[in-house]
């Protein structure tokens, strides 16, 4: 059985991960600590890795504020870069060892918005895209030691991501994907060969709905 260290697994994306995962052999080695809380999430990581082997880092917590830049709040600029970007850099950089040694894998959970510019985005695609980035930058240091590194990007999918946001997944179901779309694709470009270092997966048709702001 591979042990996977998943954050974000409380719901949306990352709990379809776990169920998909649990259910194909994999072991998942729970995170209590909060993203923005370092300290917390550091002395939690080198607890889980001095009694467990580690085979699979999946880092796929993350939320969105989707606003005319000046009126993001500074501690929200803070705990979106600090939970979207920070926390897996961090979490990466204390699993490199262990992964190392079991010649594991490195999911990160950008998005679509890593690959595009859109309007009131600016905040949340600078953190996507620093994230997107530096996978495919690890990649290239970590491909010798036998390491795989991908980042997953997906367009809009149905989950509480947009419970206070103004917008979400529109009314035909085939402009949206579904949480398992992306939780299978995590088991593809972990059972596979070789190495799928970027995915991008989208829907077939755009849509979105519009919500009133809360």
């Amino acid at each position: 059985m591979k042990n996977v260290i998943l954050t974000g697994s409380s719901g949306g994306i990352g709990n379809a991960i776990a169920g998909v995962l649990k259910g194909n052999g994999y072991s998942i080695l729970p995170i209590s600590s909060r993203m923005e809380n370092l300290q917390s999430l550091e002395s939690e990581v080198k607890s889980i890795l001095s009694a467990n082997k580690l085979d699979v880092l999946i880092n796929c917590a993350g939320f969105g504020v989707f606003r005319p830049h000046e009126e993001i709040s500074p501690y929200d600029i803070k705990k979106m870069v600090d939970v979207n970007l920070t926390a897996p850099l961090v979490l990466t950089g204390l699993c490199l060892r262990a992964l190392k040694a079991s010649g594991g894998s490195i999911i990160n959970i950008s998005s679509i918005e890593a690959t595009r510019h859109s309007k009131f985005s600016a905040l949340y695609t600078a953190t996507k895209s620093g994230l997107r980035d530096f996978s495919l930058s690890l990649f290239e240091e970590v491909r010798k030691s036998g390491v795989r590194v991908t980042s997953i990007n997906p367009d809009i999918t149905d989950t509480p991501f947009f419970d206070n946001l103004s917008f979400g997944p529109g009314e035909d179901e085939s402009s949206f994907l579904n949480t398992n779309d992306v939780a299978r694709a995590v088991l593809t470009v972990l059972q596979g060969a070789g190495v799928i270092t970027d995915l991008t997966i989208r829907p077939q048709r755009a849509g979105v709905k519009k919500m009133p702001r809360r």
